[in-house]
C-alpha cells in the first residue's frame, strides 16, 4: 500500500500571479519556484476567495467563503469552532506544523476603530455570543517575555507553531523572541529610521541595516529546514505550512537583495492615463494624491507617481528573490532527506497588490486582477505536468489536499477538488469573490461590501450601497480599462453576469450543520 503523501504548502504575502518568471514576467527571476512548476501543474487561472490577508487565509484553511467561516475582514479572528483541513489531517494521523505568518488572529494588539459606540452598559451588543478566549494568541503581549511563548496543543489543527507576525523588519512573534537573543542591537535593526542612504521616494521604502541572516525570510527558511531535519526518523506523514510575510510592504529587501533590480527595468502596463473610465475609488486616490493627502494607515492603498511605482516594483522583486532562494533551500532539504518522492509541494499567495495598476500601490476595495489573481503551483511527484486554465479558488485547497491525502472531507466544504477538474478537463465556469471591510476606504461612503462574479471572459462587481458597479468584457478589454456598467449596448452581458452572481451567492449558503431531526 502506498504511503500517504507529505505536503509542504508555501505561501507568500501580497504577491501577484504574474510575478514569476514561469508565468512570463520579463524581469523577475524565480528559478526555484519555476522548478516547482516544471515538476507539477501551474494554474494560470487561480484566484482568491477574498483579496485580503485574514479572510483569504481563513478561506484557504477552511475551504469556505469569508461570509460563511466568519473572518470577514481584517481585525477579526477565525473562531475556534471553525474546522480546518489541517485539523482533519491531524485527526487522520498527520504531523502538522506552521512556520511563519499565520494571521488567523489579529497580531497588532491595537484596538479597532469602531463606527458605532458600545452599548450603554459597556458591553459589545452583538447578534452572536462570542467566546473570545484564545483568539489573541498572535498579539504582541505574548511575545514580550524572553521565554518562548507556548501555543496550545492544536492551533487550528497545527501541532507545532513557529509564529511570525507583522511584515518586513518589524516582524514579531517567535521571530522577535529569537531576534532579541541574537544581538543587543535588535531594537536598532528594527527601526525604519535607522537605514542606509538611498534615493528612493516611494513611501515605505527602507534600506534596512538588518543583516540578511537576521531577516524574517531567512529565519523562516532556517526554521523550516530544522523542522524537516527533526523528522528524519519519523514515519508519520506530515503537512507543513510555510508562510513568508514578504513581498508585502514595507519595501525593505535586506543586504544584496536591495539592488538586485533597478526601477528602470520595469514598466507600467496600465497607468492611470490608460483608463477610459475611472472607478470612484481610483479617482478618489488620485484626487487625494494631487491635494497632498496621504492614506489613513500604512496598510491603505495610495496613488503614486510613475517613478514611485517602478521603485516599489524593484524593491518587491528583491524581496521575492530572497523568498525564491529560501524555496530552493527547502526543496533541496526535502531531496537530501529522501522525502521529495512522496511530498506534494504547493505554492501560492494570500492575495496580490495593485503594483502600479492605475498608479496605485498596496490593496483596497477597488477590485483588480492584480489583487485577486494569485500564483498556484501544485508540484506532485505522481501528478500531472504542465499548465492548466482550470478556474481555481482559495476555497479549493481544502478539498483538493484532503482528496490527495485520501482523507474524508468534512461536511460544509464549499470548494472543489482541483485534481479531479484537471484530470477530467472540467471545472467551474465562474467563481465568487467577496470583499468586506470594517471601515470606509478610498472614498467609499461606508465599509465596503462588494461581490464579484469572475469568468475568464468577463467580470462584474457590485458595490453595495454605493450606487455603481463595474462590468468588463475581457475579450474586448483584457486589461479592464473601460467600465461597461452604464453602457446601453452591454445590457445583455450585464444581465447574464448579474444572474450568475445571484446564483453563486445563493449557493454560498452555509450548509453546516446538517439537520439532526426531521421537523
Amino acid at each position: 500500500m502506498m504511503a500517504k503523501p507529505n505536503f509542504v504548502m508555501i505561501v507568500t504575502d501580497q504577491h501577484c500571479a504574474s510575478w514569476l518568471s514561469c508565468a512570463g514576467h520579463p524581469v523577475v527571476r524565480t528559478p526555484n519556484i519555476d522548478r516547482l512548476a516544471e515538476r507539477g501543474v501551474r494554474f494560470r487561472e487561480f484566484h482568491t476567495a477574498s483579496p485580503v490577508c485574514m479572510p483569504n487565509r481563513a478561506s484557504i484553511l477552511t475551504g469556505r467563503y469569508p461570509s460563511v467561516h466568519g473572518l470577514k475582514y481584517n481585525g477579526c479572528a477565525l473562531s475556534n469552532d471553525a474546522r480546518t483541513f489541517v485539523e482533519t489531517l491531524a485527526d487522520a494521523g498527520y504531523d502538522t506544523a506552521a512556520i511563519g505568518k499565520s494571521h488567523l488572529q489579529p497580531f497588532t494588539g491595537i484596538p479597532a476603530k469602531r463606527l458605532k459606540d458600545k452599548s450603554p452598559d459597556g458591553q459589545d451588543n452583538e447578534a452572536w455570543k462570542h467566546d473570545f478566549a484564545g483568539l489573541d494568541l498572535e498579539c504582541p503581549v505574548h511575545y514580550e517575555p524572553d521565554e518562548r511563548f507556548q501555543f496550545p496543543d492544536s492551533y487550528y489543527g497545527f501541532r507545532h507553531v513557529d509564529m511570525v507576525t507583522g511584515h518586513g523588519i518589524e516582524c514579531g512573534g517567535h521571530y522577535l523572541q529569537w531576534l532579541r537573543k541574537q544581538t543587543p542591537e535588535w531594537k536598532r535593526l528594527r527601526d525604519p529610521n535607522e537605514q542606509f542612504g538611498h534615493n528612493y521616494s516611494v513611501p515605505q521604502a527602507c534600506r534596512t541595516i538588518m543583516p540578511e541572516e537576521l531577516y524574517p525570510t531567512r529565519y523562516i527558511e532556517n526554521q523550516t529546514i530544522d523542522w524537516l531535519k527533526q523528522r528524519k526518523e519519523q514515519t508519520d506523514p506530515f503537512f507543513l505550512f510555510v508562510s513568508f510575510p514578504d513581498p508585502h510592504h514595507p519595501f525593505n529587501p535586506p543586504g544584496k537583495y536591495w539592488d538586485r533590480y533597478q526601477p528602470e527595468q520595469f514598466s507600467l502596463a496600465t497607468p492611470i492615463s490608460a483608463f477610459r473610465t475611472l472607478a470612484p475609488p481610483l479617482a478618489f486616490a488620485h484626487e487625494r494624491f494631487k491635494a497632498g493627502g496621504v492614506a489613513d494607515t500604512p496598510q491603505e492603498a495610495f496613488a503614486a507617481t510613475d517613478r514611485q511605482c517602478l521603485e516599489a516594483m524593484a524593491l518587491s522583486a528583491g524581496m521575492l528573490e530572497m523568498i525564491d532562494d529560501a524555496v530552493g533551500s527547502i526543496v533541496d532539504q526535502l531531496e537530501f532527506q529522501g522525502l521529495s518522492d512522496n511530498t506534494v509541494i504547493l505554492f501560492t499567495s494570500d492575495h496580490g497588490d495593485y503594483m502600479g495598476d492605475g498608479n496605485l500601490l498596496l490593496k483596497g476595495p477597488w477590485l483588480r486582477q492584480n489583487l485577486h489573481h494569485v500564483p498556484m503551483i501544485w508540484s506532485d511527484p505522481i501528478g500531472s505536468r504542465g499548465e492548466t486554465d482550470v478556474l481555481g479558488s482559495s476555497i479549493d485547497f481544502a478539498p483538493t489536499i484532503l482528496g490527495r491525502a485520501g482523507v474524508e472531507p468534512y461536511f460544509g466544504l464549499q470548494g472543489r477538488d482541483l485534481l479531479d477538474d484537471v484530470a477530467n478537463k472540467g471545472g467551474r465556469d465562474s467563481l465568487l469573490i467577496e470583499f468586506n471591510d470594517n471601515v470606509p476606504r478610498l472614498g467609499l461612503t461606508k465599509p465596503a461590501r462588494t461581490r464579484t462574479v469572475y469568468r475568464k471572459d468577463g467580470r462584474l462587481t457590485v458595490f453595495a450601497g454605493e450606487g455603481y458597479g463595474e462590468l468588463y468584457d475581457s475579450g474586448l478589454d483584457p486589461s479592464h480599462l473601460s467600465n461597461l456598467w452604464e453602457d446601453a449596448a452591454s445590457v445583455d452581458l450585464k444581465a447574464t453576469l448579474l444572474e450568475e452572481l445571484s446564483v453563486l451567492m445563493a449557493e454560498a449558503m452555509d450548509e453546516s450543520p446538517r439537520s439532526f431531526y426531521r421537523a
